[in-house]
């Protein structure tokens, strides 16, 4: 049974009338399905320390290009989400005001720096501003559902732009190294598997009445209650929600990051048939976050550094100034 993540608030417009509600979320099934996706999640990262994943010299030999890969999947979802009226996610509308023109312009700069790799660290720092500066016009929750998209901007700004960029032709950047592909690739990790368990919570397991007011304006969606299955809308909300946070411990986890992308891929994908254009501009930057981890998951060397619980940090500039006549 597959069972579709979406966003709520990218298709409920009123969204904001419905508060948290922590009730259905700490009721027993719904427990019961947390306790099995973190067993779930503590069982894959003890199965990767015997089973680390397989070999696949096509996906490997793609690696070098991971930045590039990422900076396009970022600028496509920031021009293809402007082009729609929104700011970052389409559960925030740009008005045509000083305010919205600013914001606009901002995700221009940033995607222009991604498609360009022209100064694309910077532009990569701009887009994690841009988070606290859409809180002025947005506020807190409506940002915070966006940290799938600080984990693609710190991934190019840790790992540089990497080949096919202006930075690199002209040799202001040379193409990341294993401990900057380790850090790069340890932060997109916790933010977008932070984001997915926010939103699990954030538009289903506490908030089940914005989930059930999604699911009478998409008709089907209970792709389970279609099928014939006796699952009500709430068990289905609860299933969909527990799944949502598997996902998201899962990337945090690291491990077995070749199956844990093609079985995540599979709801991700299917929420397109359902929700189209939005739910694919919106959905980019995950794309972008499973391709990373299924490409350098197939090269035994990187591997590990997807799998890494903790990165290692750059020596302090002191050392690197003592070491450099070496």
């Amino acid at each position: 049974m597959k069972v579709p993540v979406a966003h709520e608030t990218w298709f409920v417009p009123d969204y904001q009338r419905f508060g948290l509600d922590w009730a259905f979320a700490g009721q027993t099934a719904t427990l019961a399905l947390l306790a099995a996706a973190v067993a779930i999640a503590l069982a894959v990262r003890l199965a990767g320390r015997f089973f680390t994943g397989v070999d696949v010299s096509g996906l490997a030999r793609l690696a070098p290009w991971m930045p590039f890969a990422m900076r396009m999947h970022l600028a496509v979802s920031l021009l293809g989400l402007l082009s729609l009226g929104f700011y970052l996610s389409p559960a925030m509308d740009l008005q045509a005001d000083l305010a919205g023109i600013l914001l606009g312009a901002v995700m221009v700069i940033v995607a222009f720096g991604m498609v360009t790799g022209w100064h694309a660290r910077a532009a990569a720092v701009l887009l994690v501003l841009a988070g606290p500066i859409g809180m002025l016009e947005f506020g807190f929750s409506a940002v915070i559902q966006r940290v799938d998209m600080l984990g693609p901007a710190l991934f190019v700004a840790l790992a540089g732009p990497g080949r096919w960029s202006a930075d690199h032709e002209r040799g202001a950047e040379p193409e990341p190294d294993g401990a900057s592909l380790e850090r790069a690739v340890w932060a997109l990790r916790i933010a977008v598997g932070s984001a997915l368990v926010v939103v699990a919570f954030a538009e289903k397991l506490a908030n089940p009445e914005l989930a059930l007011a999604f699911l009478e304006r998409q008709p089907g969606f209970n792709v389970a209650s279609e099928v014939g299955l006796n699952v009500t809308d709430l068990q289905f909300i609860r299933l969909a929600g527990a799944i949502e946070v598997l996902f998201g411990l899962l990337l945090v986890s690291g491990a077995l990051p070749q199956a844990v992308v093609v079985i995540a891929g599979i709801p991700f994908n299917a929420t397109l048939y359902f929700l189209g254009d939005v739910e694919l501009m919106g959905h980019l930057p995950i794309y972008g976050t499973m391709l990373v981890l299924i490409v350098l998951g197939s090269d035994p060397r990187l591997r590990p550094l997807v799998s890494s619980m903790a990165p290692r940090l750059p020596p302090p500039r002191s050392h690197l100034a003592r070491a450099a006549p070496a």
